[in-house]
């Protein structure tokens, strides 16, 4: 018998090449052996250009990138490098901003699906279907607007109201949790946020809901990002409980509710309303670690119609509606409500509160350094308030022709609102009010679709939109699974030669530095980068890239389908990547009304695009 005597450790190339084998065997790219996404990977994610880790590019959402290879003077040089088609009839619009980490791509699509893609060849890796049932209720179109990563997982929301986490490596489900019945309206379509709460020193998987057309009470939650066990909860209706490990914790406000008017004759003792008042914090949250906040939008109250949330005799200006339609610092430790900023009390238009908050620091004019949010609302109004405090620092139009409100007063931090706006009650036997133009209509100077910030020219680059409404009252009538609008409307041109309209904006003096036309609405997010680009889609299917400075387009490629997403930026192996999910819908075509006409020509599709300079220009 011979007996061997195996090496007391394997020789370098040895061990690469049985690693090698390894992988081989069990059908796994190189890619998924990554390693897992720490906190401090996301905390850094503004500054790290490998990967891009968080919705927004970072905590602070800014979507800024200090990349420079592709720049104002070779960008059009610009190239496809590869696309991925999500196939299949499962289309309509594709809203979501990819991620990226150790060369896979992770974007999401229509219908609750996920892709994990090759970054450099966009070979398929795995996919994710979510099996949805009949009665989801989405308001805006089946969209997702992106993942979370932490760990070995990959995180992200469905339109049946829940949250699936996946390994990231493999697409298996590790954990799903329901967080709403979705027959009645809750649903998800924004991408989870991560933070690190500073207290406990835990990592939280933060997700809010999505439902206020629906007439449900907006919730943000934060889970355990391990087991998806939720560790508190706080709805956006005053007077209602939140909850922190599963038990009542502390009401939101007041818990009489004095925003939202007494009715003796409820079980509640409130008017309809406030049982399904909205304020859904359905967009993505930011994060200020040095006040352990989590900062985030809050939606429109339900119903549309403010009447059915004033009460009987009395003036809209008496019942605020809190806490929707603003702004929400949040405790990340507990759940609580640090401050509160509101942008449209008793909002009546669906203005909302949802658009992105950037987080960024200026001067002042004494000198000071003022760490702030950014948000430019639907009802027109550019915002910059304190994000220690939430108190109003200044805000300015950042649309032409606004007619709901004036101005906004920099004193009390309240619109100042013209007379005949708000559309007046039916009369006795009417089924509708009379009908007043308002702009902007529901749909917004600017929707969700997020703006960038500029660390080189400390300018914010803003996809708004100039249009108008006719708008009416009807009675609002609560019945589950249905929608509470109260409201009828239909959306026109404000201006014959556009409607999209890309501007970039000082923040501290309000002043226009330059805008870009667009026929077609601008329903995509920008990125701004230190090449002196801007970037952004359009709804007739061009990529486009501007002079960050002048606006000058400097370059454009049809995608053959409508741009509704964020684009984003990373390097790998020495080059730079930009990428952008296409494919047509969203709100737009849907309740549009002449704009849906506009856009009618346009096809859907469903892809990610990726662009690089060309190898033989090295």
């Amino acid at each position: 018998m011979t007996t061997r005597t195996l090496p007391s450790s394997p020789r370098p190339l040895a061990l690469a090449v049985n690693r090698l084998l390894l992988a081989a065997s069990l059908g796994l790219s190189g890619s998924a052996l990554a390693t897992p996404v720490t906190w401090d990977d996301i905390a850094n994610d503004h500054l790290t250009t490998n990967n891009v880790l968080q919705y927004g590019m970072g905590t602070n959402a800014q979507r800024w990138s200090p990349l420079t290879q592709v720049n104002a003077d070779n960008v059009f040089k610009l190239t496809p490098a590869w696309s991925f088609s999500f196939g299949d009839e499962k289309q309509r619009g594709q809203e979501s901003q990819a991620i990226v980490h150790d060369g896979v791509i992770y974007v999401t699509g229509s219908y609750s699906r996920v892709f994990a893609l090759d970054a450099k060849t966009g070979k398929r890796l795995w996919t994710y279907n979510h099996r949805l049932p009949d009665n989801i209720r989405p308001c805006c179109d089946v969209v997702n607007r992106g993942a979370a990563i932490y760990g070995d997982k990959i995180y992200f929301g469905t339109l049946d109201a829940r949250v699936v986490a996946l390994n990231k490596d493999t697409g298996k489900v590790l954990w799903n949790k329901k967080f709403g019945d979705h027959a009645s309206g809750y649903t998800m379509t924004g991408a989870p946020t991560l933070v690190k709460d500073q207290v406990s020193g835990k990592t939280l998987l933060v997700h809010g809901s999505s439902g206020d057309e629906f007439g449900v009470v907006g919730k943000l939650f934060a889970r355990d990002p391990d087991t998806g066990e939720e560790v508190w909860m706080r709805p956006f209706v005053e007077g209602h409980m939140g909850r922190m490990n599963g038990k009542d914790s502390t009401p939101t406000g007041d818990v009489k509710a004095p925003s939202w008017p007494d009715d003796p004759k409820s079980a509640t003792g409130k008017v309809q309303a406030w049982s399904q008042g909205g304020g859904a914090p359905w967009q993505s949250a930011s994060f200020d670690a040095e006040t352990n906040t989590i900062i985030v939008g809050a939606g429109n109250p339900a119903p549309w119609n403010g009447w059915a949330r004033t009460s009987e005799g009395g003036q809209p200006k008496d019942f605020d509606s809190l806490y929707t339609s603003g702004q929400v610092g949040v405790d990340a430790t507990t759940g609580a409500v640090k401050w509160f900023y509101q942008h449209t009390p008793n909002d009546a238009w669906d203005f909302s509160g949802n658009n992105e908050l950037v987080l960024f620091d200026y001067k002042a004019k004494d000198g000071k350094t003022v760490k702030a949010t950014a948000h430019a609302d639907r009802n027109g109004f550019f915002y910059v308030v304190d994000r220690n405090n939430g108190k109003l620092q200044n805000a300015f139009p950042f649309v032409d022709k606004i007619t709901w409100a004036s101005h906004i007063d920099l004193k009390t931090g309240r619109p100042v609102e013209n007379q005949g706006q708000r559309p007046p009650k039916p009369k006795d036997g009417e089924t509708r009010g009379a009908s007043v133009e308002v702009s902007p209509p529901f749909l917004g100077g600017k929707n969700w679709s997020p703006m960038a910030y500029s660390q080189d020219t400390g300018l914010f680059y803003i996809p708004a939109n100039h249009w108008k409404e006719d708008y009416w009252a009807e009675k609002a009538v609560y019945k589950p699974g249905s929608a509470y609008l109260g409201m009828g409307f239909r959306i026109k041109r404000l201006y014959d030669d556009h409607v999209g309209i890309l501007r970039a904006m000082n923040p501290t003096t309000g002043k226009i530095a330059w805008e870009h036309k667009e026929k077609l609405p601008l329903w995509g997010g920008v990125l701004a980068t230190k090449g002196n680009l801007v970037f952004t889609g359009t709804g007739d299917g061009f990529f486009k890239a501007f002079d960050a400075k002048t606006g000058k387009e400097l370059w454009k490629f049809q995608t053959g389908t409508g741009v509704i997403s964020p684009p984003i930026t990373w390097d790998q192996d020495g080059e730079q990547y930009i990428g952008v999910t296409t494919g047509y819908g969203g709100a737009v075509p849907l309740w549009g009304g002449d704009m849906a006409e506009l856009t009618k020509p346009v096809a859907q599709g469903g892809s990610f695009w990726v662009f690089k300079l060309p190898s033989w220009d090295k």
